[in-house]
């Protein structure tokens, strides 16, 4: 009874919380779930005249089809590829410019090299795709810098083996400022006491770095790397689709942009949908089992 009355008390102050939630999970529902009734796509031979209940059931024969494509597994392999070289170059480097910026000793230069870099996490790839496609071409910037130094220039992103590096690169510049906020809260965290400890034990600021700052920082590095592994199938399509080409199709073709090639500009809407689904199974199995990593190794829960 005593708990009843609590709840009831407590649900008198908080109702306009409760009440602003209804707008959001409306949307929610009306975005995220209905559009789940398309899934049934993949399972059929779909004919936009005929719509979900016109036209014919082919249960798995799609999932069969696509998947027996050497294109297809080209492609998850490329995901592969990309998705985890951006992961890894993304914390490495994040961690690597947050020990750095713990270095500089004014207080004023690290809020403006913060700023600076953490700047173009919030502009959109269609800005910075023009601007590395312009960068990056036989005339740009770049090419005019190697023909400089006396090299031939080279089709950064018309060339296979140097597309995946340079979406790599453009990708960590990009979003390692994000992780640099966490990594660098994570060394603020630190004890002062532990610094002054080890350097009355003789430890230079190397030896310092190893042995106090990195264990400082290996719970958030665990939790970030560990919620990483449910994005390993995102490529990232807005990057992608803004710098590749025909060209580079063999190692740049990722699951989201052979989605889009095949549903909205081939309309061959089932078997994109059975590839979305796919993508989409594998995502949630990897954001459980992450989440779950992270709880067991690294202590981490939503709630």
């Amino acid at each position: 009874m005593g708990t009843d009355i609590v709840r009831r008390l407590k649900l008198k102050t908080t109702w306009p919380l409760h009440l602003m939630l209804v707008v959001p999970i409306v949307l929610l529902v009306i975005f995220c779930y209905l559009p789940m009734v398309g899934i049934v796509i993949s399972f059929q031979n779909f004919l936009p005249t005929k719509g979900f209940f016109g036209s014919k059931w082919v249960g798995l024969a799609h999932y069969q089809f696509v998947f027996g494509l050497e294109d297809t597994m080209k492609v998850i392999r490329n995901t592969v590829v990309i998705s985890t070289g951006k992961i890894i170059c993304g914390i490495v480097f994040s961690i690597f410019i947050a020990i750095l910026l713990n270095e500089v000793p004014a207080r004023h230069v690290r809020k403006t090299i913060q700023t600076f870099v953490f700047f173009p996490f919030f502009v959109s790839w269609v800005i910075l795709g023009g601007v590395m496609v312009d960068l990056l071409s036989l005339k740009g910037g770049i090419n005019q810098l190697v023909a400089s130094l006396g090299m031939k220039p080279r089709m950064f992103l018309g060339d296979n083996s140097l597309f995946v590096p340079v979406v790599i690169i453009t990708n960590t510049w990009k979003d390692f400022g994000y992780n640099l906020v966490l990594f660098y809260a994570a060394i603020m965290n630190v004890d002062p006491a532990l610094y002054e400890a080890a350097a009355i034990d003789g430890a230079g600021r190397m030896r310092q770095t190893i042995s106090v700052t990195l264990p400082a920082m290996m719970p958030i590095i665990a939790v970030v790397s560990l919620l990483s592994l449910g994005g390993v199938l995102n490529g990232g399509f807005d990057q992608i689709f803004n710098l590749y080409n025909i060209l580079v199709y063999e190692t740049g073709d990722i699951l989201d942009t052979y989605i889009y090639r095949l549903g909205l500009l081939s309309g061959q809407y089932s078997f994109a949908t059975a590839i979305g689904l796919f993508k989409s199974v594998v995502g949630m199995v990897l954001i459980v089992i992450s989440y779950w990593a992270a709880d067991r190794f690294a202590g981490y829960r939503i709630m």
